[in-house]
């Protein structure tokens, strides 16, 4: 298994969040290694590049979310994963917490949180 890139994932299905995403990991001084909107472009992007740290929405276009996609993420690459939800409902929590996830974050996140788990993330990764 090769090394983890000091990098981030952004896995969401709403455009426009995942360019603001995208200009905040920026603003962190991170590079963005890709976005992508499906479970099943996020398992093939996270298995091309080996990010460090991937923010995971759980909602996403197919039949698979993001939970499905954390855990064939965890199982292959390892990437720390920090869901990025809109839901509240215990149902997702619950589902969400299947994966052991780095974090989770509730949306609208303010970029304090966003910032303190990304730089935390990377720690764990072994990539600050």
């Amino acid at each position: 298994m090769t090394a983890l890139e000091k990098a981030v994932l952004i896995v969401e299905d709403e455009h426009l969040i995942a360019l603001g995403l995208a200009a905040r990991i920026e603003d962190m001084g991170l590079d963005v290694c890709g976005t992508a909107d499906t479970a099943d472009d996020a398992v093939a992007q996270a298995r091309r590049h080996r990010p460090a740290v991937i923010l995971m929405d759980m909602r996403l276009r197919g039949a698979k979310d993001g939970v499905d996609a954390a855990q064939a993420i965890h199982e292959s690459v390892g990437s720390k994963i920090i869901f990025v939800t809109g839901s509240r409902e215990q149902k997702t929590i619950d589902r969400i917490g299947l994966d052991h996830p780095f974090a989770t974050l509730f949306k609208p996140v303010s970029d304090g949180a966003l910032e303190i788990k990304v730089s935390e993330a990377m720690l764990a990764a072994g990539q600050a």
